[in-house]
């Protein structure tokens, strides 16, 4: 039989025949063309993908789109996107805060009541599965020019050693000297006295006054209400030795910018009910703060700025899951705002140095090793760009037991336009850590994305080279980073900028979600304001392209540390590696739950046996992904699994 070819073959071949034709008269619209339809043709080519992988648009109804500022990957496999108010402040005024549950096997959405403005709050799994949510947004920010009556900080002294007093919002403050009157916009309580004694003879010495921190605004608006100096304010509706006991303090209140400002509000989301629950709240309003498990499962609360605006002065509390209460360190250690905060194998915190911006460019910005219990904070020297950390990733590398980090790029402090093209490595299994650069970047990159895969590979995507984008500065490229040669490796670029606001998600098939991104312009000229991204795309690693890969196909859902389980496969012998993986909770390209723990790994036929490492601080309890991979590299889907 005579081959005839189809309809379409002959379109394509006549319409092919008319590009050549015109290429002439048409050359650059005409290769601008061509060229695009030809990338569009190679990065869907069976081999372009095994090499490189590829990048899917999610499809997603038009009611469930949301500007996701937090991801989180819950042990029912799906996905938390978090916006709140979605840096929105009519969202915010209309008090519409939103969170969207998306289930990666069906992709099926759903709307989550959300009770509070989570933008900007922190995260982080706890031992049972629930997400801790803690913080948020009290106010808005305000720009200088959009401010219209003078405000600021108010200290208010109280020096009875006998009681506390609590004032109400509206309470009304008069400068002594100034005469002008603030009024409170919440309540405050204000500690009593400590009365102060001679250590060796016992007299005492003085009162040393309680303090509350209260944020203040004139009654009118205008200039002539701002003060210029230091003021001590009489306190209008106290009676009796209160007049005499309770004072303001407050510095320059003035009509210059107003950051946002914090809640002290704490929500568990719970996975199987899919919905939030109100815990106890924090003894500090964050807004922009970390949280990190800590051994015993409970979680360490730090930085962020508080209900007047600014940073939380070293006040870091602990979240007890078993109580839901919140209770202060009983030290003090300042941090810039979400700074990337990891536990270590014996129960140390690491500080890298990443941080998301807000705070003195001269107070918690050195990396190093924190003892919690005694307050030692031992420093790593050796940090290169050491004033580009702002907007920086650090990735625990694998496997988690090394105790390897990475750095990775990073800005100038605030609004800088300088930018890091650097990945800076640490071994802190050294006897004295030092940082050393890595491989390098092509170019300075802000808000890198980086995930684990769970072939041992990182994938480092997004970015732009100046502060939210500017100059249409976005970086679309894409990397897999391999940590034993340490080597970047370019791969398919996505079609989507990432910047403030982004984030990755590894999902339990091996793929990886990116989410978000907030431009502050929508053009190179920098003269249209930026519109929140929306979209999410899905990148699928190359080792997911290949012919097959590896299958657990029976095992337990619990494995207790110390202890081997065993899991039934028809790959048995093929197989050379297992890991657990911590699910991810990413905001601000900062993920300190993220890690990858290797296995002991024996094989015999038709099943494989696995032994999770016995000590807690490295594989705190949780629920987590065991993958396998095979000896090409390429992993099974993961299979949820817990660790009491």
């Amino acid at each position: 039989m005579k081959y005839r070819p189809s309809r379409r073959t002959r379109r394509m071949a006549i319409s092919t025949a008319v590009v050549l034709a015109l290429a002439g008269a048409n050359g650059p619209w005409l290769y601008r063309f061509s060229t695009e339809r030809y990338h569009a043709y190679k990065i869907n080519q069976a081999d372009y993908k095994a090499a490189n992988g590829h990048w899917d648009f999610l499809d997603i109804p038009s009611e469930f789109r949301i500007n996701t500022i937090h991801a989180a990957l819950l042990h029912t496999g799906k996905v938390l996107l978090v916006a709140g108010s979605g840096n929105n402040q009519k969202n915010f005024d209309a008090k519409s805060f939103r969170s969207v549950l998306w289930d990666p096997e069906t992709n099926a959405y759903k709307n989550i009541p959300t009770p509070k403005d989570m933008f900007c709050a922190g995260h982080t799994q706890l031992p049972d599965g629930k997400l801790l949510i803690a913080g948020g947004t009290k106010r808005y920010e305000k720009l200088q020019g959009d401010v219209t009556k003078a405000g600021g900080l108010m200290i208010v002294h109280n020096e009875d050693p006998d009681k506390p007093i609590t004032l109400p919002a509206g309470t009304r403050f008069t400068g002594k000297e100034n005469g002008k009157t603030f009024v409170s916009k919440d309540p405050v309580l204000v500690e009593k006295a400590t009365k102060v004694f001679d250590k060796n003879t016992g007299a005492f010495l003085r009162n040393d006054p309680g303090l509350g921190r209260i944020y203040v605004e004139a009654q009118k608006s205008g200039t002539k209400y701002e003060t210029g100096t230091e003021d001590n304010y009489r306190i209008a509706g106290l009676s009796g030795s209160d007049t005499r006991n309770v004072y303001g303090i407050a510095q320059k209140l003035a009509l210059d910018k107003k950051d946002f400002q914090g809640i002290r509000e704490a929500f568990e989301f719970d996975p199987v009910a899919e919905k939030y629950i109100t815990v106890d709240p924090m003894n500090e309003a964050r807004w922009y703060p970390t949280l990190t498990t800590l051994e015993d499962g409970k979680v360490l609360a730090l930085s962020g700025l508080d209900e007047i605006g600014q940073i939380v002065p070293g006040k870091d509390e602990i979240y007890d899951p078993e109580t839901k209460e919140w209770e202060y360190t009983g030290i003090v250690r300042k941090f810039p705002t979400y700074p990337a905060i990891f536990l270590l194998g014996d129960g140390k915190l690491f500080y890298s140095g990443s941080n998301a911006g807000y705070g003195p460019a001269t107070v918690g910005r050195d990396p190093g090793v924190w003892d919690l219990a005694t307050n030692r904070f031992t420093k790593i020297p050796g940090l290169s760009d050491p004033d580009r950390l702002e907007t920086s990733a650090t990735v625990r590398l694998p496997p988690a037991q090394d105790e390897k980090f990475m750095v990775i790029g990073g800005g100038g402090v605030g609004e800088s336009d300088k930018s890091s093209e650097k990945s800076r490595l640490v071994d802190l299994k050294d006897a004295d850590p030092k940082f050393k650069d890595g491989a390098s970047l092509d170019e300075g990159t802000r808000y890198p994305s980086a995930s684990l895969l769970p072939d041992d590979s990182l994938l480092v995507t997004g970015g732009s080279h100046d502060y939210r984008g500017r100059g249409g500065s976005d970086v679309l490229q894409a990397r897999l980073y391999d940590a034993k040669s340490d080597t970047y490796q370019r791969v398919a670029d996505p079609a989507v900028g990432r910047n403030y606001h982004s984030g990755s998600v590894l999902l339990p098939d091996g793929r990886v979600m990116i989410f978000g991104s907030d431009s502050l312009y929508s053009d190179k000229a920098n003269t249209r304001p930026g519109v929140f991204e929306q979209r999410i795309e899905i990148y699928t690693p190359p080792y997911l392209y290949r012919d097959s890969r590896p299958e657990l196909t029976a095992g337990p859902k619990r494995i207790e540390r110390g202890k081997t389980a065993v899991f039934t496969t028809n790959q048995a012998s093929s197989i050379k590696s297992a890991k657990l993986m911590r699910p991810s909770a990413v905001t601000h390209v900062t993920d300190t739950d993220q890690r990858s723990v290797a296995l002991d790994l024996k094989r015999k036929d038709g099943e494989i046996s696995v032994t999770v490492p016995g000590n807690r601080a490295l594989v705190p309890s949780g629920w987590y992904m065991l993958f396998v991979t095979d000896d090409q590299g390429t992993p099974s889907e993961g299979t949820w699994v817990e660790v009491p």
